[in-house]
């Protein structure tokens, strides 16, 4: 009677995916089809009826950004906190499975949300006690080596495959493989199937799918985002809040507004430290997703947010959107006053909030404006602002 091999799964899902843009977090969460590229994959495997037991690799800073890409749970997942290298992470994850150890692992990359059965199943069966199983394509692209910004030959593609993963390996085996590649300093494998060559395992080529593709770019992501359901048609949620805040001046000799340090021949009176603008800011962006205002989250009854530097309210507010799933499109700032001059300071503000909200520069705006000596800001007794924060989220705009 054929018995089916059960296999144990590491996905290495530990990396900052600096090649997809740090603004809206690691690849492994960007959300694409109305959730995490990761739960996509964890769902795949979770499904497959062959799949015991699961070790996640994350980085050591990500446990709260994979609680919230996997609300669901499942007892047979568990995480562990990666190393600085794949590699590192995957050994990691190996030794998580020591115990009640599998017969066959299976590694693969968090980033590769559309492998199928189909694959998952040629890989386990093409594993064997001193062999593992690559699922791999044909090059089909005409090859170039260059050299100095030139072609130095066309290379023969004859016998090139193209790998993906999940790669397929006796489980003690790639285990003692990894540990000994640590022993000895050696972190120049681009992947686990090369460990195992390394090792001496005879490493058999099973059939991959074009569909398993990595995404590695932000454009890869966006168009993973289309596969699976947006279109044209669809109207992106794109939802638009405004802050406003006002402090009054009291004795001092500078002002911070936006993140800058101004001198002047007063200060603003607050119980941090009065950012008018970055108040505002902050309200602006909770307003995007219904998650009240600043006196909600910094009450100003509370001791230890006197004297606090605002900042810390706008990278809270920052993480509030993201971990709903919004995308800071841009932030706009608009300070009433008759003194001091702004200009000046407007591209350290602008820079202070690029790095607050994570976006680039050209998506913030920091402008000023007087009172035409009108009213309390006309006479000089404080200052105000206005801000409006675009954010993106997923999803649709009900009907």
């Amino acid at each position: 009677m054929d018995v089916r091999k059960r296999a144990a799964v590491v996905i290495v899902a530990a990396g900052r995916g600096e090649r997809a843009g740090l603004a809206d977090g690691p690849k492994q969460y960007r959300r694409i089809g109305g959730k995490a590229v990761i739960a996509h994959t964890l769902d795949v495997f979770l499904a497959h009826p062959d799949v015991d037991r699961i070790v996640v690799a994350i980085h050591p800073d990500d446990d709260d950004l994979f609680s919230r890409a996997f609300p669901s749970g499942s007892t047979r997942v568990t995480t562990v906190h990666g190393g600085p290298t794949r590699q590192d992470s995957t050994r990691i994850a190996l030794q998580a499975l020591r115990a009640g150890a599998p017969d066959i692992v299976l590694i693969h990359d968090a980033v590769r949300p559309f492998v199928d059965a189909a694959t998952i199943d040629r890989t386990i069966a093409a594993v064997g006690p001193r062999q593992a199983a690559l699922p791999a394509l044909p090059v089909a692209e005409t090859l170039k080596r260059g050299e100095d910004g030139t072609v130095a030959e066309t290379v023969d593609r004859a016998g090139l495959y193209g790998a993906q993963t999940p790669q397929g390996f006796p489980f003690w085996p790639i285990l003692a493989a990894h540990e000994k590649a640590f022993t000895l300093g050696k972190t120049d494998y681009t992947d686990d199937a090369s460990i195992a060559e390394r090792a001496g395992m005879v490493v058999k080529i099973v059939e991959g799918s074009p569909d398993n593709v990595k995404l590695t770019w932000a454009r890869d992501i966006l168009m993973a985002d289309q596969r699976l359901g947006r279109s044209g048609e669809d109207y992106p949620d794109v939802r638009t809040g405004n802050g406003y805040d006002v402090h009054a001046f009291e004795d001092g000799d500078a002002v911070m507004l936006c993140g800058v340090k101004i001198a002047h021949d007063r200060k603003l009176s607050g119980h941090s430290d009065a950012d008018v603008g970055l108040h505002a800011l902050t309200d602006a962006l909770l307003a995007t997703c219904g998650a009240g205002d600043i006196g909600t989250h910094f009450p100003p009854s509370d001791p230890q947010w006197k004297g606090a530097a605002s900042h810390l309210f706008v990278e809270h507010a920052a993480t509030i959107v993201r971990a709903q799933g919004g995308r800071i499109a841009n932030a706009d700032v608009t300070l009433i006053c008759e003194a001091p001059k702004i200009g000046p300071h407007r591209a350290a503000m602008t820079a202070a909030l690029s790095a607050m909200l994570g976006i680039a520069p050209e998506r913030v705006s920091v402008k000023a404006t007087t009172n035409e000596r009108l009213g309390f800001i006309g006479r000089g007794e404080g200052i105000a602002a206005i801000a409006t924060a675009s954010v993106v989220y997923p999803g649709g705009v009900p009907e």
